[in-house]
């Protein structure tokens, strides 16, 4: 089962671009991207503990699409924060916060997203069992992003603690780490562009890094990354994060029709801002939708 989408749907440069122009009345952007994709990784959570109320909202909004799911981004006071910011308080909170997902049957999982500073050492372990207890019953996906993480000791500890490690596609660098072995659990594969100049610049903004589209031969080698991870993993995803413009979009669509074979349908807007899609998509008009 391979499942695409992409990170996250509040973005004001997808308006025109994804997002019709104006917008209709009733408009709102989950259940228009359900129309075409999988499933949609929410990112907020990381930045602010999520809401019940908005969290049920969710689920009913893509009630009209039963096989579309939810990946939740765990809180980054657990992963970026202080020792001491890891609390049971706030581990019940977010527990609290997403419950509507789990319980309409929509929730794949949470992300667990380090930084590239988070290196393997006594402290690292401490922190993910420190998580692992919090969350004993939660499906965890790990994206470590320093290369001393993969070694065959620490796939075992991970698998130890019933996490499995997410598969990451982003600019190269010496302490970045190389494709893996997929793990047990969720083979979970993030796309965040390949803008070296601008990632690795203190100066460029969250635009400016995810401001990056795969062109077809890189489309083709991350599908086939893809199959390999879906041959060896219980379920398997991909998610679009290279968002600035609509591209993570249009990437998610090109693997989809990858995989099917056939051409998959798209908005029309994205058809028209990225004309070269037309071997993969079949645009439908905004009439078809509201």
């Amino acid at each position: 089962m391979v499942l695409v989408g992409v990170a996250g749907w509040s973005y004001d440069d997808w308006k025109g671009t994804v997002y019709p122009k104006p917008q209709p009345a009733g408009f709102h952007p989950l259940p228009y991207l359900a129309r075409y994709l999988d499933l949609v990784e929410i990112n907020s959570s990381f930045y602010a503990l999520p809401r019940p109320d908005y969290a049920a909202r969710w689920a009913q909004l893509v009630e009209p699409y039963p096989d579309f799911r939810f990946t939740v981004k765990l809180h980054g006071s657990f992963t970026h924060g202080a020792p001491d910011e890891i609390s049971e308080t706030g581990a019940a909170a977010f527990l609290e916060g997403v419950r509507p997902l789990d319980e309409a049957g929509r929730c794949l999982g949470w992300l667990v997203q380090f930084p590239v500073f988070f290196q393997e050492n006594a402290g690292g372990w401490k922190r993910l069992r420190r998580i692992r207890d919090l969350f004993p019953d939660a499906r965890l996906c790990v994206e470590l992003r320093h290369r001393s993480w993969f070694t065959d000791e620490a796939y075992a500890r991970l698998e130890a603690l019933r996490m499995s490690l997410a598969h990451i596609d982003l600019p190269t660098s010496r302490d970045h780490p190389p494709a893996h072995h997929p793990s047990l659990g969720l083979g979970y594969l993030r796309l965040h562009g390949r803008n070296r100049a601008s990632w690795f610049d203190a100066k460029a903004g969250r635009d400016a890094r995810y401001d990056y589209r795969y062109d077809r031969a890189e489309v083709e080698g991350i599908t086939e990354r893809l199959r390999v991870i879906a041959s060896r993993s219980e379920k398997s995803l991909l998610v679009a994060n290279n968002h600035y413009g609509g591209q993570a979009v249009a990437n998610a669509l090109q693997v989809k029709s990858f995989f099917t074979d056939d051409p998959v349908r798209a908005p029309e807007p994205l058809a028209h801002a990225f004309p070269d899609l037309a071997t993969w998509v079949e645009p439908e008009g905004q009439m078809s939708l509201f």
